[in-house]
């Protein structure tokens, strides 16, 4: 019979040493590469410096000056909103009834004109008396309103509170006589006077006198 060949046998206890050394190898290599090189921290890439104490102090006095300044045009933002939304406030109070107020300025007119085409005999009846004491109280109404009437006649003729619905002969630029009467609330106008303005008295009459007189000079000059 023939003798087989023996080969030396590896047991699993020999591949586990082995695999564990390798193991083992790797890891020490891959520290050694990865280990950071030793020296100033502040030599190292990318790290920025400390700032000194000084530096510190610096900056945070930079940032409480901005944020003191933001502060100021805040307050000095909300003292004008305050300021507008006082004054529309103030506003609203005293013209919020202006269209009811023009509203009543017609029935004014009416009042004043009934007034003025009654006979005289009837002044002193009840119902006469009634109606001057309704006259008065709506007036007084308008007056604690704020409601004023512009004076026109005798004044000088200003567009701003007066309308010209005619001119005659009178003193130049002033109101002769009042067609209707304007009001005014507190400073504004709520309804314009239409009057009768001077245009000067004899202006044509003293320009033809002095064409006629030209003629008489030159002959007596010839």
């Amino acid at each position: 019979m023939g003798v087989s060949p023996t080969f030396p046998t590896l047991g699993w206890g020999g591949a586990n040493t082995r695999g564990q050394q390798w193991v083992l190898s790797m890891n020490s290599e891959s520290s050694e590469r990865t280990e950071p090189a030793s020296g100033d921290p502040a030599e190292v890439a990318g790290k920025a410096p400390e700032m000194t104490a000084e530096q510190r102090l610096a900056k945070a006095q930079e940032e409480a000056q901005k944020y003191l300044n933001n502060w100021h045009r805040a307050e000095a933002d909300f003292q004008n909103y305050k300021r507008r939304t006082d004054q529309e406030r103030e506003e609203l109070r005293r013209f919020g009834n202006v269209s009811v107020i023009i509203n009543l300025l017609p029935v004014l007119d009416d009042f004043e004109r009934a007034f003025a085409s009654l006979d005289s005999h009837l002044a002193g009846l009840s119902w006469f008396d009634g109606i001057l004491l309704i006259y008065r109280k709506l007036r007084q109404l308008l007056e604690n309103a704020g409601v004023t009437p512009i004076e026109t006649e005798g004044q000088s003729f200003d567009p701003r509170f007066h309308e010209a619905v005619a001119h005659v002969d009178g003193e130049e630029g002033k109101v002769i006589s009042e067609v209707q009467r304007g009001y005014k609330l507190h400073d504004r106008v709520l309804r314009p006077a239409m009057v009768v303005v001077g245009k000067g008295k004899g202006s044509e009459e003293e320009g033809r006198g002095r064409m006629e007189e030209r003629p008489k000079d030159e002959g007596q000059s010839q």
